[in-house]
């Protein structure tokens, strides 16, 4: 398995036990890693990348979610559909040196392995309406100015 996919199951599990134990997020990754073997290097880098950037901007990122789940409330969806959500936001607004299209694939992927039969479509919706409204009109912005 890829490293940066491996951190991002990483931090889905990390996110996923934060919300069953009513932990904050570092709290859940302290002791994930506590009952986890060390992974890579690499891994860990960007898997604490993630669980800091969702953390850090989990507000916004529902807001996000919110916005674009029409007929969603946030706390009605499958809690792995939130979180792949919530990581996916993510990198989508906050990670410029991932490209997109890498981030759904990766999302759809973790939906489609965790989430229900509907997951992957649920996920790809989401992210790439996000996409093509948030992300898109800054990387037409920079490919105007450049």
């Amino acid at each position: 398995m890829r490293k940066r996919t491996l951190a991002r199951e990483y931090t889905l599990k990390i996110l996923y036990q934060a919300e069953m134990t009513r932990r904050d997020i570092p709290a859940a990754a302290r002791q994930f890693w506590k009952e986890q073997d060390p992974p890579d290097e690499n891994v860990l880098e960007f898997t604490r990348r993630l669980i800091d950037g969702v953390a850090a901007n989990l507000a916004t990122i529902d807001a996000k979610i919110s916005l674009y789940a029409a007929n969603w409330q946030l706390k009605r969806m499958a809690v792995i559909d939130r979180n792949i959500l919530r990581i996916g936001v993510y990198e989508l607004l906050h990670t410029p040196d991932i490209p997109p299209k890498v981030t759904i694939n990766e999302a759809v992927e973790l939906a489609k392995k965790y989430g229900d039969l509907e997951s992957g479509k649920f996920v790809n919706g989401i992210l790439d309406k996000i996409h093509k409204t948030e992300a898109a009109p800054k990387t037409a912005q920079h490919d105007e100015v450049g």
